[in-house]
Order: structure tokens, then C-alpha cells, then sequence
């Protein structure tokens, strides 16, 4: 490339909050560039592909649907031709180490005759209490930590004195895990509860009891799949990008981010771009470290310590007729142990609670011609040390311990095939400066939503940052709403020039 391709707005990165802040850019009229290292969209959310089998390797459970269709609504197309969402029920399986079954269902009133029949009536009203606690939470801060540009302390202080009863409503002071046992007291259900705290990465121990709102995003607004899997959106996403007039270039992979007199050039493996604007769909960490020179990058503050990494695998298993159901979470007899294992030890844990998802089952799969399907499996690890990288023989040894433990159980059969396995350590070396964290930052102290990266750097007029280690967080719609914030700070910044 001899001539730089100057743009208003290059995004880099193919995730879901790029793909976010490239449609809602090109559907404003922003000539937009879009460049991915790797040879597909979706970032996290990859898939892995052996001939006819196919299955997701990243996440697998879509909530706040509304972001989602808001996303496809942008497309030229009405959105239920693009990709279409199932609601499988059961929804989750809860296996516990005494035996115990808890099913959890996409309706709430069939989640709560599901707890009566196997917990009780008093597990029951525990149950309902704490979900009335998590709605008020979820509406008290969705406005302002959620779908508002990020906090900050002057937005909470203008709160207090406005609306200063939903202060409390928040529970900000309190833990997660303490904030679950005000009202929870049925082991069952609290183990269910804190694992919560896993879905951005953070220690129930430590984390506010504001997150406890993610409980009633997945069990009062429900989950989701996708058919043909998590990919089907990301391929309708960039669809719906390039209906946009975005130009998406993969294998391009940045280097350098130089602000010059009057636009910024972006280094890249395929040349040199020129744009007016730069959205970094990355960790912060990579923005930080690698992508601007010394000078301008000190002035971005990465909040730590770092969030959970994990082990994941595929399997590829027989179909079972019965119908796997779609997520299947396996609890250890001491659960909290997990957490102390990860946190005040960086070890990973001695006996892991497993995470289980049937890909047909959750998306819709078609089965292999060979009558098999995937099952998706990961358990949550410290994440990876920045100096020496973990002894593979780690790795080696909790897949056994993890096919054992599933064999006991009868999930996992005997002549189950490993595919295809990720540890920490590759995700920190395929994603630079995350250390294999999942999520960014953790959430472990009360001041984690004031200290998590802006998406709109204010010291660096026209970079801005889009990726679930940015404001709001992590998870999928989260990253989506990261995109939003991102692409209206950049629309703001190109129209007032």
C-alpha cells in the first residue's frame, strides 16, 4: 500500500463492541474502516470449525436481548432474516456434589416451581426475596452504570441528592456474597448466586453487591441462544456493517497508533491508514502498552488486578437422544474454595466447578453427519502470569481431572474426542496485554465501575475505546453497549470539527 486509505473513523478490531461502533458510525453517514488480525469477525466469540463440526469457543449465553436487535435493526433486511433466538427450557442444569438437580428455566415462573419442587417453599421465598432485591438494583443503577457514558463521582453525587433513595437500593457498601446471604440463606441457592460474580471475571468475596443486578438479567429478563450459534450473529453483524458501507479488512493486525498534525496514522501489517478518529476494540491494556507511543499512553490508568482467565475445551460426543441440556454447571462440594483458590492464592482451583454448554441443544446446532454434536467446557483459572507462562503440564492436568470428573457424572461419555482446548496462556498470547483475563479489570472493590476505562479517553481528543475491558464491562451485550457509548463520543467529536 504506497498511498495511506485515510477514513473517519478506523475501528480496530472485529468484536462485538467494534462491530457495534462500525454500524452505528456507518449508519450516521461516517466513512468507517474496520481491520481484524485474525481471519474472522467476533473477537472472543470464535468458533471452531472441523469439517461439519462446528462449535462456538467463546461465550454462549445471550442476555439483554434488546441490545442485540437494536444492532440489527440497522440492516437493510428485517432483523428476523438475519438470525434468529431460541429460548431452550431447561435453560441451566445445576449439578451439586451431594447429587442435588436444580433446574433453571427461560421463564421465572417456571424457574420457581422448579425451586419449590426441589428446595422447598423456604428456599422458594428466599429465592423471590432476593430477586426483588436484584430488580431494584438493576433499575436503580442500569441508568447510570449501564446506558449512560461512563460514571463518574460528581454523576453519583448529583444522584444522592436528586433521587438519595436509590442509593441503598444499589448496595454499594455491602459484598456480593454478603448481599446474598440478607436474604438467602439455602446453600443451594447461594451457590447458585455467587457464581454470578464469575460473569465479569470478579470474587463474590470482594466484588459490590450492586453486581448481584446480573441475577435478574439472566433469570428475570431471561437467556438466550442463537441458531447456528454465537457465530450466526457475529456473521450478521458484519453483514450489516458492510450494508453500512464499512470496509472490513481481516488478517490487518495494528501496530501503532501516531497522532499526526490533524489525524491520527495507524501502523498495521498491511500498510499505513490515516483517519480522523481511531475506536480500539482491545483490552485497554493493549491500547495502553503497545498501541500509543509512551508519552500519550501514560496518561490512561488501567484499574487492577486483573479479572479471571479460563481453560476451555470441545468435545466431540455421540447425540444424545434424550437432548443435553443446553448449559450444565457442575459445583464442587465447596464452592468458595474456587474463589479463594483464584484470588488469594493464583492457583488454579484444586477441585473447579465446571461449566458444561450443549451446542445443539443451546443453539440449534445441526448434528455432524456421523450422528455427533459439541459440547463446549471450561472451568475459571487465575489469570496468567506477566513474566513466566504456566507449565503446560497445568493444562494437561486439569483436562484429565476435568474428563474424569465429567465421566463420573455420566456427562461426559467414555469415547468422547477433545478437539480442540484454549488455556490462559493462549488467550494471552492471541490477545496482547490481557494476561488471559476474560474480562479486563475485575470488579473486586466498590469503586470499580468509577475506575474501569472510559470509552471517550479525555486526554486524547479523538481515541476512544470500545471492548468489555471498557465501560460498561464485560459479556456480550455489555461489549455492544461499550460500541454504543464509543460510537456516540466519536459521532460528537467529527461533528463538532
Amino acid at each position: 500500500m504506497n498511498t495511506p486509505t485515510h477514513s473517519d473513523c478506523l475501528v480496530i478490531g472485529g468484536g462485538f463492541g467494534g462491530l457495534a461502533a462500525a454500524i452505528r458510525l456507518g449508519a450516521q453517514g461516517h466513512s468507517v474502516r474496520l481491520i481484524e488480525k485474525d481471519q474472522h469477525l467476533g473477537g472472543k466469540a470464535g468458533v471452531f470449525v472441523d469439517g461439519d463440526f462446528r462449535s462456538d469457543t467463546g461465550p454462549s449465553v445471550l442476555t439483554m436481548l434488546e441490545e442485540a436487535r437494536e444492532l440489527l435493526s440497522f440492516g437493510k433486511q428485517p432483523a428476523s432474516s438475519y438470525v434468529k433466538f431460541i429460548q431452550a427450557s431447561p435453560a441451566f442444569r445445576y449439578l451439586y456434589d451431594d447429587g442435588t438437580i436444580l433446574d433453571i428455566h427461560h421463564s421465572l415462573s417456571d424457574t420457581l416451581l422448579s425451586i419449590q419442587s426441589v428446595l422447598g417453599v423456604t428456599a422458594l421465598g428466599e429465592f423471590n426475596a432476593f430477586m426483588d432485591y436484584a430488580r431494584d438494583i438493576w433499575n436503580g443503577s442500569a441508568p447510570l452504570f449501564v446506558q449512560s457514558p461512563a460514571p463518574h463521582w460528581t454523576d453519583l453525587c448529583l444522584l444522592a441528592i436528586k433521587q438519595w433513595s436509590l442509593i441503598p437500593k444499589m448496595d454499594p457498601l455491602r459484598s456480593m456474597k454478603n448481599g446474598i446471604l440478607r436474604f438467602v440463606q439455602n446453600p443451594y441457592l447461594v451457590d447458585l448466586l455467587l457464581r454470578y460474580a464469575t460473569y465479569n471475571g470478579s470474587d463474590p468475596r470482594q466484588a459490590p453487591a450492586t453486581l448481584n443486578c446480573i441475577a435478574h438479567v439472566e433469570l428475570a429478563l431471561g437467556g438466550y441462544g442463537v441458531v447456528g450459534g454465537i457465530e450466526a450473529l457475529v456473521h450478521a453483524l458484519g453483514t450489516i456493517a458492510e450494508e453500512n458501507n464499512v470496509v472490513i479488512e481481516l488478517g490487518c493486525s495494528a501496530s501503532q497508533i501516531t497522532k499526526l498534525e490533524s489525524c491520527y496514522q495507524v501502523s498495521t501489517s498491511t500498510g499505513v491508514y490515516t483517519s480522523d478518529t481511531v475506536i480500539v476494540n482491545a483490552d485497554a491494556s493493549h491500547l495502553k502498552e503497545t498501541l500509543l507511543p509512551k508519552p500519550q499512553s501514560k496518561r490512561i490508568y488501567i484499574p487492577k488486578p486483573y479479572s479471571m482467565s479460563g481453560w476451555t475445551a470441545i468435545y466431540e460426543v455421540p447425540i444424545d437422544d434424550t437432548q443435553r441440556v443446553g448449559h450444565t454447571v457442575l459445583f464442587p462440594k465447596e464452592y468458595t474454595q474456587e474463589f479463594i483458590d483464584i484470588f488469594d492464592h493464583n492457583q488454579c482451583p484444586t477441585d473447579p466447578t465446571i461449566y458444561i454448554c450443549a451446542q445443539r441443544s443451546c443453539h440449534d446446532r445441526k448434528p455432524t453427519e456421523n450422528g455427533t454434536e459439541a459440547l463446549f467446557v471450561m472451568i475459571n483459572t487465575p489469570p496468567e502470569s506477566p513474566d513466566i507462562p504456566t507449565n503446560p503440564k497445568v493444562w494437561y492436568d486439569i483436562e484429565k481431572q476435568v474428563r474424569q470428573k465429567l465421566q463420573n457424572r455420566g456427562i461426559l461419555p467414555t469415547n468422547a474426542k477433545l478437539k480442540w482446548v484454549r488455556t490462559p496462556t493462549d488467550l494471552a498470547r492471541q490477545y496482547p496485554g490481557s494476561r488471559g483475563a476474560i474480562y479486563g479489570s475485575s470488579s473486586n472493590n466498590r469503586f470499580a465501575a468509577f475506575t474501569r476505562p472510559s470509552n471517550e479517553i479525555s486526554s486524547i481528543k479523538g481515541v476512544f475505546l470500545a471492548s468489555g475491558s471498557a465501560h460498561p464491562g464485560g459479556g456480550m451485550p455489555m461489549a455492544m453497549i461499550s460500541g454504543k457509548h464509543a460510537a456516540n463520543a466519536c459521532h460528537a467529536h467529527l461533528t463538532q470539527e
